[in-house]
């Protein structure tokens, strides 16, 4: 299977678990349920669930395992969308090329759906055997509530909304966006392989250096689609981060050398799967999908 249809397979298959997942917008209340699934059906590349995929694929693990822990990932991210939005946050109107939750809804129902959102997917870990023990099914609930909270997500969400007009430095930024965008990408990764075989302690270390790695060239190129790319293309308002006069990789580097750091940066991440050979295809693939769909 080519690359293109292996994507696409993973794709729908998350798609088609969301809807499972999610509360029909028919069951009380109604009008929240049916906010759930306007924030989290029909867009988005699916990162997230990718990454967790080819990570399980690494590790031999069922496809129908993974479809669960890809969705938990997928349901934390969209929950962080929601509320990226709203007016106290980034204050935008559109997302995956439609108008983002609260303007569809609500600002109030919009913070509500980020909450079940969140809690929802916790709900998956813990009613979902995806582990062959339940010390591996604990890390992972453990690892994705890291990835979400003060000392991940969160913690780089509030380091963002501190840096605004500020300039900071290099390994600053990097701390930020370490934990804003990549503690959950490094948690799809492991999620992905806890469903499968387990890894020997180095095998695992480095699969953590590629996601870690992986987090930073996301970001990285999406702070050049933020400058490069149309509102079109993106799904969400081009030019937000230099409106909002956000510290990014392009303006503290400029265009030329974000490039190249993303160039250094996906050769740092195939560098990582080296040890793992042609079983780690799968992630060599999406490194360098990360990559293209900006330049």
């Amino acid at each position: 299977m080519d690359f293109a249809t292996w994507m696409g397979t993973i794709q729908q298959r998350t798609e088609t678990s969301l809807d499972r997942l999610l509360a029909p917008a028919t069951v009380a209340p109604q009008r929240l349920h049916q906010a759930m699934r306007y924030a989290a059906l029909g867009g988005g590349k699916r990162i997230r669930p990718l990454l967790c995929h080819a990570a399980g694929e690494l590790c031999g693990a069922e496809a129908e395992k993974l479809d669960i822990a890809a969705a938990a990932v997928e349901l934390i991210h969209i929950y962080s969308l929601v509320h990226d939005d709203l007016p106290c946050m980034d204050d935008d109107v559109l997302r995956r090329g439609k108008p983002t939750c609260h303007v569809e809804f609500d600002q109030a129902t919009a913070l509500l759906v980020g909450d079940a959102l969140q809690a929802l997917a916790f709900q998956l870990l813990a009613e979902h055997q995806l582990a062959g023990d339940a010390r591996r099914q604990l890390a992972m609930i453990g690892s994705l509530a890291r990835a979400a909270g003060s000392r991940g997500m969160a913690g780089g969400q509030a380091i963002d909304l501190a840096a605004v007009g500020q300039t900071l430095a290099l390994e600053e930024l990097e701390f930020m966006h370490i934990h804003k965008t990549g503690a959950l990408i490094r948690a799809a990764c492991l999620l992905g392989a806890h469903c499968g075989e387990p890894l020997p302690e180095a095998s695992l270390a480095g699969l953590d250096r590629y996601a870690k790695v992986s987090g930073l060239l996301f970001q990285v190129v999406d702070d050049i689609l933020d400058t490069e790319a149309t509102t079109a293309t993106l799904g969400k308002t081009a030019g937000k981060d230099a409106a909002q006069n956000k510290p990014t990789y392009v303006s503290l580097l400029g265009l030329a050398r974000a490039k190249e750091t993303a160039a250094e940066l996906r050769a740092a991440a195939h560098d990582a799967l080296a040890p793992f050979g042609e079983a780690a295809r799968r992630l060599h693939e999406l490194t360098d999908f990360i990559v293209r769909r900006s330049f």
